[in-house]
């Protein structure tokens, strides 16, 4: 059994678009395994369909290169969707206990400690 190049260049086109919408977006979080899987997925796809329809301008060896780029990007948009539809994570302040979770304008614990007072310097000039 051997693997073509359909997977690989698949995984690679994946990763292109991902870092692509990372850098768009600024961040992906804990979505980034689920967004190269769906791109992955996506891209794969995307060179079968592509290869059944023929038309595709861009090819690299057989590989159909905007079909793969089209829906890998459709699996993109999935996750994404999917993570702006779905439950918000967890609260990082829930999970180190009671004291942690303040209301957002509360004092927290170093806000409350007293400052020194400032002495003026000894060889300072007194102001007029």
């Amino acid at each position: 059994m051997t693997l073509g190049p359909a997977p690989v260049l698949a995984f690679l086109v994946a990763i292109l678009h991902v870092s692509l919408y990372v850098l768009i977006r600024g961040s992906a979080g804990n979505r980034l395994p689920w967004l190269v899987s769906a791109a992955f997925l996506g891209a794969w796809a995307g060179d079968a369909l592509a290869t059944r329809l023929g038309g595709d301008p861009f090819l690299v060896g057989d590989f159909h290169m905007v079909g793969a780029s089209l829906l890998a990007w459709v699996g993109i948009a999935v996750v994404a969707i999917v993570a702006v539809l779905g439950p918000p994570p967890p609260r990082r302040d829930a999970a180190r206990g009671p004291d942690a979770a303040r209301e957002p304008g509360a004092a927290r614990r170093h806000d409350r400690l007293p400052m020194p007072e400032s002495k003026p310097a000894d060889d300072a000039e007194p102001d007029p």
